[in-house]
C-alpha cells in the first residue's frame, strides 16, 4: 500500500498514566484509533463522511508489541499508514513513538519515515460493512473511496 506515514503528534496526558507513571497498555490501542482516524480524514476519508455514507470499519483484529514505556509529558507521535486493501477489508499499521520537544511543535501530515524512539507498534484489521453490520464491498458501494485507497498504492 502507501509507502507514507501520517503523523499524529500528541502529548502524554496524566490521565493514560497508572500507578507506577508509565503510559497504561491499552492506551496504546487508543492512539493507533486516532491515528487511524486522523490518517482517514488526511485522506478525505473522514470517519464521519462514512457513516454518512452508510459505511462502518469495525475491527476484527488488533495486535500490538511494547518497546519501552512512556510516561506522563512525553512527547510522542503517532504514525499510520495503510498497509492493505481489498474492496472488502483495510489494515493499517502503527508506530507510537517518543518525539523530540523541536518535533512536538511540528506539523501532523505525511512523512516518508517514522522518527524517534520506538516505543510501541501494532495492526488492525477491519471489515466494511453497512449499519445492518452486513458485510460490503467498497468498490462497489463507495466507488469514490475505493478510488482513494486505490490511488495510495
Amino acid at each position: 500500500m502507501t509507502a507514507a506515514w501520517h503523523r499524529k503528534i500528541m502529548r502524554v496526558q496524566y490521565k493514560d498514566t497508572d500507578q507506577m507513571g508509565i503510559v497504561h497498555h491499552g492506551n496504546y490501542i487508543n492512539w493507533f484509533e486516532v491515528g487511524r482516524t486522523e490518517w482517514m480524514r488526511h485522506h478525505g476519508m473522514s470517519y464521519h463522511k462514512m457513516e454518512e455514507l452508510g459505511l462502518l470499519l469495525p475491527v476484527m483484529d488488533v495486535n500490538a508489541t511494547y518497546k519501552k514505556s512512556a510516561h506522563f509529558d512525553d512527547c510522542v507521535a503517532i504514525f499510520t499508514k495503510a498497509a492493505n486493501c481489498s474492496p472488502v477489508r483495510l489494515e493499517f499499521q502503527y508506530e507510537a513513538r517518543r518525539i523530540s520537544e523541536a518535533t512536538y511543535n511540528q506539523l501532523d501530515g505525511s512523512v516518508s519515515e517514522p522518527n524517534g524512539e520506538l516505543l510501541a507498534k501494532g495492526t488492525t484489521k477491519h471489515m466494511w460493512v453497512n449499519p445492518e453490520w452486513k458485510p460490503v464491498r467498497l468498490n462497489k458501494t463507495a466507488p469514490e473511496v475505493y478510488a482513494i485507497l486505490e490511488n495510495l498504492n
